[in-house]
């Protein structure tokens, strides 16, 4: 059981150049935004830890990659497990970085490719190919999040485990698979708890944009320029709110609404979900309405009746849906979602679930990747709301109302994802605003799936007036930059490489 990632699909890293724009923009003549030219604060918070050195050395393969590159260093940040005690019990942070390649040097460009969960050490290097105009005058730097791949990574339960959840109904229809249901969620958060220990109650984004701002100080940076995608724009409008005084030039892809909490989040994704069905569905000619009916229809069968595959597992209508979901992430998958429902349809559920395994990590050998149990027990430690199974079930109407195919199953998600969580939330929403920041590029596309477009306006609007920056592109996929707008491209590229503010309200078409 998983609610929708909000991270970076891989299709996003593809630079695809080759469409038009419109819309004017700015050119900043004097001293560009966060260039690094005005010097920070002298004075250092006393209660804040000594800040670490950073011993780069070459970088060893890890659970999720292999190891890359000459050009990739590698090191650790030791940071305080509770900012509370910034003293006290330390986490060690892995941390990537390729070098500037060029003599302009402006400093360290961070990044984040969201989740929550993701892990930084092994997406950068398949990234570095999009960011190469940015590398000639930054150096490429991300890492693993607390709690993340190699900075203490969660993993709530095994594989074995893993895949028996599978048969789980994330949609129950009795009583009986509501029960087994929410058992399997409480089992879920216990496990957690086991395979956390202390760290479960210090990996909120809070927690990390401290980290961040530790980062920035072990890299020698002034400021922070930052590149953050999906959840990775939260965490950076979290950053922006602690510290505006060190924001730099810093991108936000793919927005997170800031101002929608854990039930909003859910009927944002069923609305971002059922708007890239749509479009999936007219692209090839179909009536939406009457194509999202099929698709509901077959989702009902195999509730019924789960499809055989070659490999002689089941597809359940849980894995069918994520298998629908994945190919929604890039455009350039949409062909691949054809040829999988067309499949099912004709009774072989085998390319749906290999759909379906790719979003769940599951490798040939039944290994499962722990992204999802990170982004658990970080979203649940940030969000405070915690519905009940009756309210979901009352919620209900409204979410398959919003979407047939992915209603039931993300408004069922909003009680059982944190359900009888182990630790409290911190808050219903996170706080952005950031006055006197400078100005932050919030980059939105009409069909995202995953961060409907909506949210990029709110985030500008709660970052405040003058420093949310909207940059509109009316595509598809989760992710505007790298994804084939050359105005995008072009936008964000000049933003951060010479500090060019675009017009707010700048339309790529």
């Amino acid at each position: 059981m998983a609610r929708f990632v909000r991270g970076a699909a891989l299709g996003v890293a593809a630079l695809l150049l080759g469409t038009g724009c419109s819309g004017g923009g700015s050119s900043d003549d004097g001293p560009s935004p966060g260039d690094g030219s005005a010097a920070s604060s002298s004075s250092r918070d006393t209660s804040a830890p000594d800040v670490p050195e950073l011993d780069w050395g070459g970088c060893e393969a890890t659970d999720d990659a292999p190891a890359p590159g000459d050009e990739w260093q590698c090191a650790t940040l030791k940071a305080p497990l509770n900012w509370s005690q910034p003293d006290g019990e330390t986490i060690d942070l892995a941390l990537i970085r390729a070098k500037a390649t060029g003599d302009d040097r402006i400093g360290s460009l961070l990044f984040n490719f969201g989740g929550p969960g993701g892990s930084g050490v092994s997406m950068l290097p398949s990234y570095a190919s999009t960011a190469s105009l940015l590398r000639d005058r930054y150096d490429l730097v991300s890492w693993d999040p607390r709690g993340v791949g190699a900075s203490g990574g969660i993993r709530c339960r095994s594989d074995k485990e893993i895949q028996a959840a599978e048969s789980v109904d994330v949609t129950p229809d009795t009583p009986a698979e509501e029960q087994a249901y929410f058992k399997d969620a409480a089992d879920f958060g216990k496990g957690c708890a086991q395979g956390a220990g202390k760290l479960l109650g210090h990996v909120s984004t809070t927690d990390t944009a401290r980290d961040m701002d530790l980062m920035r100080q072990a890299l020698g940076d002034d400021r922070m320029h930052y590149f953050g995608i999906s959840y990775g724009t939260e965490l950076g409008g979290v950053y922006a709110h602690l510290f505006p005084d060190k924001v730099g030039r810093m991108t936000l892809d793919a927005v997170v609404d800031p101002a929608a909490d854990s039930v909003g989040h859910a009927k944002n994704q069923t609305t971002g979900f059922q708007r890239a069905l749509d479009d999936y569905l007219k692209s090839r000619g179909e009536d939406p309405r009457q194509g999202t009916r099929e698709i509901a229809d077959l989702l009902e069968r195999i509730d019924a009746e789960p499809l055989s595959t070659s490999s002689g597992r089941k597809l359940t209508q849980t894995l069918a849906v994520t298998g629908i979901v994945l190919p929604l992430y890039s455009k350039s998958s949409w062909p691949t979602l054809t040829s999988a429902l067309e499949a099912a349809e004709q009774g072989d559920g085998t390319a749906l679930l290999a759909l379906a395994d790719g979003y769940n990590e599951r490798d040939p050998s039944g290994n499962y990747g722990t992204t999802t149990h990170s982004q658990r027990v970080i979203s649940c430690l940030d969000d405070k709301q915690r519905p009940t199974p009756a309210q979901a079930k009352a919620l209900l109407p409204e979410f398959e109302k919003l979407s047939p195919v992915f209603g039931t199953f993300l408004g069922w998600d909003t009680a059982g994802w944190c359900h009888e969580w182990p630790v409290a939330g911190q808050h219903d929403t996170p706080e952005v605003s950031a006055p006197g920041a400078a100005p932050i590029l919030v980059v939105g596309n009409t069909g995202d799936p995953a961060t409907p477009y909506e949210g990029a306006r709110r985030m500008a609007d709660e970052l405040g007036k003058g420093v949310g920056v909207v940059l509109t592109w009316k595509g598809e996929g989760h992710g505007a930059y790298g994804s084939g707008s050359r105005c995008v491209d072009t936008t964000v590229t000049a933003y951060l490489l010479k500090g060019t503010v675009p017009e707010d309200g700048k339309v790529c078409e």
